[in-house]
């Protein structure tokens, strides 16, 4: 049950922005309508507190509210050095829904990169990456035929992106698509960071016959500038066990088919 705000219309916009923050910490999304209601203002003056927050990096505007921002905002460098064990589980689980003798095509993103290592060495496929931290990790294998989309890498993601990848991709069919997210919302749906990186995926998600992801539980209900598309675009979705059962269940109401990591002691991560 949401918390009745007792302050009144003279609060300063200062003070209000703080609550609201406040509330998307502990709520993970707020509401345009129930803000203006529970602080005795209009709409008006809720959205342009939300536009300036967002415009301060503080939040996502979203229709009709705002959401937390994904953590996914900082470099692939700094992410595969936080939560190891966590993506090391994410990576194993992600790289046994995998099948041989089809066509991955796979983003970059420290999840995937541990997709990628958990991979049996005797695992026959053809990959397609326009990131080369992926394609070092199976650059060498025999029974890997591998396939490096080119252009200039985003040192965020790892990943290529631009008019001559969006050229080089027109024309595949993936098999499979292991997609990298930054920032999954059953409502608000995909987002990433990057406005190439949003049109690169969406070329894809259109060209491919079956999608997988996964994410990490920072990751579920926050959003970023440039949306992807609807979550239930995912067919295969890997989840840490600590994810929001409500948001579970949400999920697989939308038709995504959830699967939990497994940690090295046996436990589901």
């Amino acid at each position: 049950m949401q918390k009745m705000l007792t302050q009144d219309v003279d609060c300063l916009p200062e003070e209000r922005q703080r609550i609201i923050l406040e509330r998307l910490a502990s709520e993970g999304r707020v509401l345009a309508q129930d803000l203006a209601q529970q602080f005795g203002i209009s709409e008006d003056t809720i959205r342009r507190d939300l536009r300036e927050l967002a415009a301060a990096g503080l939040c996502q505007r979203v229709y009709g509210g705002a959401l937390p921002l994904s953590p996914a905002s900082s470099s692939l460098a700094e992410r595969v050095t936080l939560g190891s064990p966590e993506k090391q589980a994410l990576g194993e689980k992600l790289a046994s829904l995998l099948p041989q003798g089809v066509v991955i095509f796979v983003d970059g993103g420290s999840t995937n990169q541990a997709a990628m290592r958990a991979l049996p060495q005797n695992h026959a496929f053809t990959l397609i990456t326009n990131s080369p931290s992926i394609a070092a990790e199976v650059a060498g294998r025999e029974c890997v035929e591998l396939i490096v989309i080119g252009g200039r890498v985003d040192p965020r993601t790892g990943g290529a992106f631009g008019v001559r990848t969006l050229r080089d991709i027109a024309d595949l069919r993936p098999d499979v698509y292991l997609l990298g997210t930054c920032a999954l919302d059953v409502v608000a749906g995909i987002a990433v960071f990057g406005f190439d990186e949003a049109e690169f995926k969406r070329t894809l998600l259109a060209q491919s016959r079956r999608v997988i992801a996964a994410a990490t539980t920072d990751k579920l209900g926050t959003s970023a500038p440039y949306g992807v598309a609807a979550l239930h675009v995912l067919g295969d979705l890997v989840l840490e066990s600590d994810a929001p059962a409500e948001w579970v269940l949400a999920a697989q109401t939308e038709g995504v088919s959830i699967h939990h990591a497994v940690t090295m002691s046996g436990n589901a991560a």
